[in-house]
């Protein structure tokens, strides 16, 4: 651990780590605004990720706080010290770019170095070692760009980042451009790497799994604005608007009359039964809702079996697709009143498959439901 000891006592000497907070920070352009008065308070040292489709506005946020756009209004500031209208070679900030734009003709010990050779510091030899150190990459030093994968080319990309010791380190769609398995093992080493240097991440991604993987808090942005924000496993669970539920993993959303509240959960009537929802997971409290519930919350059986740990009941489905996915099931079953719910079962073994037709009864325990107000399009942050 002594690299990161090096590199935050560092920062401390610079006068200490300092949170990122943008103030009604909004960006317009000529026929649409980007980033609409957003405020956000990135705390010092942690892994933050902006997660939004493509349009959200994140991206145009990040290049506000790199010094690559200027904002419409609004201010950005590093602690004490506003940055919003220095250059960008002014800011304690680096970024890394989806293309990672690595020198072809330099080997890489040398990309690592360029950053600090340009400002004039000649004895970078330890730096440099430390850092290929840090990303795994010790025994490539002499190797040319295009003689590595595209994680290795990450992985310099961050250490010529990092070298230059900014107190934010912005990464944009880093690993946009790797395939699937190869970007699974790159969100694990970024975790680490960000860990062993304690420095704040800002990551930038459309990618609801990379940044659950990674980040320790997110923030979801939907057209230039936030929709919520929370630690990954609030998110998911207890989503405050149905663009959350729908664009971070899957929902069911099932028409609800809310009746009100009975002690410390709030009563819905859904298709003739009569649901419950914790009171902290109730986002409405009267007229019409949204009753959520995750595909891997809501359990199944075969019509007049007895349900494993049943909840609320619904009978009078039938299963009108399945998918096998290895580690579950996938089932698409009709509801009586014309709805389609999804349904994911692990593959315990612990019964057969059902096949498409079969008359089900389906069941969720109260605990994992959530309830928004009807307001709100149910198809809000659906993937098309």
């Amino acid at each position: 651990m002594a690299r990161a000891a090096e590199t935050t006592s560092d920062i401390a000497e610079a006068g200490g780590p300092r949170p990122l907070q943008l103030t009604a920070l909004t960006k317009e352009f000529a026929a649409f605004t980007a980033v609409d008065s957003l405020d956000l308070e990135i705390p010092q040292g942690s892994f933050f990720a902006l997660l939004g489709p493509s349009g959200c506005g994140k991206t145009t946020t990040l290049r506000m706080v790199a010094g690559l756009e200027t904002p419409t209004s609004g201010t950005i500031h590093l602690g004490d010290r506003e940055i919003t209208y220095d250059k960008p070679y002014k800011r304690p900030v680096n970024t890394v770019f989806q293309n990672y734009a690595l020198f072809p003709h330099l080997d890489i010990s040398k990309n690592v170095a360029f950053g600090l050779q340009r400002r004039g510091i000649k004895d970078v030899k330890k730096q440099v070692a430390d850092m290929l150190e840090l990303v795994e990459l010790t025994s490539q030093a002499h190797k040319k760009p295009a003689q590595m994968s595209g994680g290795q080319q990450q992985r310099v990309a961050l250490a010529r980042a990092l070298i230059n010791k900014p107190e934010v380190l912005l990464l944009d769609e880093p690993l946009g451009a790797l395939d699937l398995k190869l970007r699974r093992g790159m969100q694990i080493e970024l975790k680490r790497i960000q860990t062993e240097v304690g420095l704040t991440f800002v990551h930038v991604t459309h990618d609801q799994e990379e940044a659950m993987t990674m980040a320790d808090t997110i923030a979801v942005m939907n057209h230039g604005v936030i929709e919520q924000m929370g630690a990954p496993n609030d998110l998911y669970e207890n989503p405050r608007t149905t663009f959350v539920a729908n664009f971070l993993g899957q929902s069911n959303l099932i028409a609800g009359e809310i009746e009100g509240r009975e002690g410390d959960h709030v009563k819905v009537r859904v298709q003739g039964a009569l649901a419950s929802v914790p009171g902290d997971r109730a986002h409405a409290d009267s007229g019409q809702g949204w009753l959520g519930i995750r595909p891997e919350k809501v359990l199944i059986a075969e019509s007049g079996e007895t349900i494993d740990a049943p909840g609320e009941t619904i009978t009078g489905g039938y299963v009108t697709d399945v998918s096998f996915v290895g580690v579950s099931t996938q089932y698409m079953v009709r509801m009586p009143w014309g709805q389609t719910l999804m349904v994911f079962e692990q593959n315990t073994g612990s019964r057969r498959m059902l096949a498409v037709g079969t008359k089900v009864d389906v069941s969720w325990r109260p605990e994992y439901a959530f309830l928004l107000d009807a307001s709100q399009d149910a198809h809000a942050g659906m993937e098309d």
